[in-house]
């Protein structure tokens, strides 16, 4: 089962992330979320359990604790919903130009 962690302090790593629920069974992955451009946490994390059981009093016994002087929320993670309006973007047009590259309008424009 995939979980999502978020209001976590900014210094926690993904090894504390993976620490926070070990006790409850086996964690697959854990993983704290990263700004693209600035590499610094962003607050939320994803953690990944083998066992459905272990996972749900995972959540049950954690979301709600404090971290850190922070308190975490812990839930089942949903799936990713698809990026709406991203067909619609000013800067495409529906046969997939990009009009915010300059090499492609003026290929297209001489």
């Amino acid at each position: 089962m995939n979980i999502y962690v978020s209001n976590l302090s900014f210094t926690i790593q993904d090894e504390d992330l993976r620490n926070f629920f070990a006790s409850y069974g086996e964690v697959t992955s854990a993983q704290i979320i990263n700004d693209r451009e600035t590499g610094s946490s962003r607050g939320f994390g994803f953690v990944e359990m083998s066992d459905e059981t272990a996972s749900k009093k995972a959540i049950a016994e954690l979301d709600g604790t404090v971290v850190e002087g922070r308190t975490i929320n812990v839930s089942e993670a949903k799936p990713k919903a698809g990026r709406p309006g991203r067909s619609n973007s000013p800067f495409r047009s529906n046969n997939g130009d990009n009009y915010n590259n300059p090499k492609s309008y003026n290929e297209n424009r001489y």
